[in-house]
């Protein structure tokens, strides 16, 4: 049987729910068996990432160390090079930002009862200066429990990735923040212009565990130097179009550049 019409797809709907509301939900894009088995998976990286040493609470991004910052996921299991390029994801990515497209960063936080809210912001106002006219950047948000208020869902300002300029963000932008909730499985397709923080987790014992793709066009510079951050086992099992997505080769930012460069044609 074709079990392919029983998956969610990424079509014109949801392309235009993220032009009217900065956002779209998609279940059941990991079934519970797929998610538990992720989950664990993130669980195992956070302890390895900090292991090698890089520290899982950064005191300039959260309050208190019950959020639990994982980096480089791509460098620590197999499963999340699977996820950077899932094809639902991917479709999003391409919908939105078109076919041109870097991965700038894939990283995971998980939310511990009694975790704190981070600072307000939008993605793409940390890698590109105002004026921000297009959704020039994407995040993909990969629900690996249920999120809900309760738990430090992420929080948003609902309208905000009409805002061009940081003097549009209203100085109690926070007050107005309402919690993005979706069931475990699910993807947040987000654009990278929307404002947005870490909900407080006010549970006794519930965590939630969410993680982040970041997607950009491919005129912006990536937030991760993959070059540097990936070890030559990870870089080696990598194809090649996933290599031209994290920049992993010698060129850069030379596409724009082509339709000038081959119209000119030396004098006769």
């Amino acid at each position: 049987m074709d079990t392919s019409l029983n998956q969610p797809s990424f079509d014109s709907a949801r392309l235009a729910e993220i032009a009217e509301n900065g956002f779209c939900i998609i279940p059941g894009v990991l079934d519970a068996a797929r998610c538990a088995d992720v989950r664990a998976r993130l669980v195992a990286a956070s302890r390895e990432s900090q292991r090698r040493g890089v520290p899982g609470w950064i005191d300039t991004l959260d309050p208190n160390d019950r959020n639990v910052r994982v980096f480089n996921l791509l460098d620590l299991d197999p499963v999340f090079i699977d996820l950077i390029q899932h094809p639902l994801a991917i479709a999003a990515v391409h919908g939105v930002l078109g076919e041109h497209i870097l991965i700038s960063n894939f990283t995971a936080n998980i939310a511990l009862p009694g975790s704190g809210s981070m600072a307000l912001h939008s993605d793409q106002a940390l890698v590109i200066p105002e004026p921000w006219l297009e959704p020039w950047t994407l995040n993909v948000i990969w629900c690996l429990d249920d999120v809900f208020e309760a738990n430090g869902a992420t929080r948003y300002v609902p309208g905000s990735h009409h805002y061009t300029r940081h003097a549009d963000v209203p100085a109690d932008a926070r007050a107005h923040t309402v919690p993005f909730e979706a069931p475990a499985g699910a993807i947040i397709v987000m654009d990278g212009r929307v404002w947005h923080t870490s909900g407080h987790n006010r549970t006794r014992a519930t965590e939630r565990a969410l993680l982040f793709g970041y997607y950009t066009q491919d005129f912006i510079r990536p937030q991760v130097n993959w070059n540097v951050t990936l070890s030559a086992a990870t870089r080696n099992q990598l194809d090649a179009r996933l290599q031209e997505w994290l920049g992993l080769g010698p060129g850069a930012n030379t596409r724009i550049a082509q339709p000038i460069v081959t119209s000119i044609r030396p004098p006769a």
